[in-house]
């Protein structure tokens, strides 16, 4: 072994301008917790694992430093340690569950519909059923396709509405039958399907399917395709759909290229609204076909 190392002689903390940056340290500013966070933020998807000098090169901390607060880590089951090798435990995943937790769905999927609507270049939303209505918490276009001035908060029908047909078909077959009673249904464009029993047939298409496709019964000229959103336990909480206008997009367009990458986003969506229970490399949508807007 090497010549033991001095504490007071060494400092911990070595450029510490690489990692954190310059920055002004207020009185109660704790420096050890600022140490121990460095080292968690060393690894990475590339860096899976790490040995002690990778690690406190990194973290711009001494080995001796960077030995301590891996070992600390270790004993807390935040860090595994196998021979000369460091590598981060699932239990970390428990410092960002805390403020995944206390988001609502609006916040967590707002950030993802945003790049999803930027990989597919058509309008994306999510909506919640309020009674026999459908209201919309996350709304992004990419530009006008309907007449109907769409926000957050806007409420259409369920039944003539992608999103609306997958919450309603993921509810129990007694609400299902007390909402077909009940609702006054009324066409909105010749297209629409307002009648209970074609209706009811419709829902259990979608509740096997895992999908609902519109054409033009909400709108003439729009198009839409919808999936639920499910929370921890497997239930549907939201519905999230993309809008398309008819002119430019195809059913069958619709159905193989878009919806799967619906999916890939819902998906996305419900991993943040679980906590991340698990490591997952998501993927980002690839582009869709060139379309013009026009």
């Amino acid at each position: 072994m090497g010549p033991a190392i001095v504490p007071t002689m060494i400092p911990d903390r070595i450029a510490p301008e690489e990692n954190l940056g310059k920055r002004l340290r207020g009185p109660d500013f704790v420096q050890s917790l600022e140490r121990g966070l460095a080292v968690i933020l060393t690894f990475g998807p590339d860096r899976p694992e790490l040995t002690l000098a990778e690690v406190a090169k990194g973290a711009g901390l001494t080995r001796a430093a960077a030995r301590r607060f891996l070992l600390t880590l270790v004993e807390l089951g935040y860090v595994r340690n196998e021979g000369r090798l460091f590598s981060l435990r699932p239990r970390v995943l428990e410092l960002g569950y805390a403020y995944l937790s206390g988001l609502s769905l609006a916040e967590v999927a707002q950030p993802l519909v945003e790049e999803f609507v930027s990989a597919i270049h058509e309008s994306s939303s999510i909506c919640v059923l309020d009674g026999d209505d459908v209201v919309y918490v996350v709304r992004v276009p990419t530009k006008r396709i309907m007449t109907i001035s769409i926000s957050v908060g806007t409420r259409f029908p369920a039944y003539c509405t992608s999103m609306g047909r997958v919450l309603l078909a993921n509810q129990s077959d007694d609400e299902i039958e007390r909402y077909l009673a009940e609702v006054r249904f009324e066409p909105r464009t010749q297209q629409t399907v307002f009648r209970p029993k074609e209706l009811r047939a419709i829902l259990i298409d979608v509740r096997e399917s895992g999908y609902a496709l519109i054409d033009q019964e909400m709108e003439d000229g729009l198009r839409s395709v919808a999936v639920p959103v499910r929370d921890a336990s497997g239930r549907v909480i939201a519905a999230m759909n993309v809008s398309v206008n008819s002119h430019r997009v195809t059913i069958q367009e619709l159905r193989e290229e878009i919806l799967p990458q619906l999916r890939q986003a819902a998906n996305r969506i419900e991993d943040d609204l679980h906590g991340k229970d698990h490591l997952k490399t998501r993927a980002v949508p690839r582009k869709a076909a060139n379309r013009s807007n026009s």
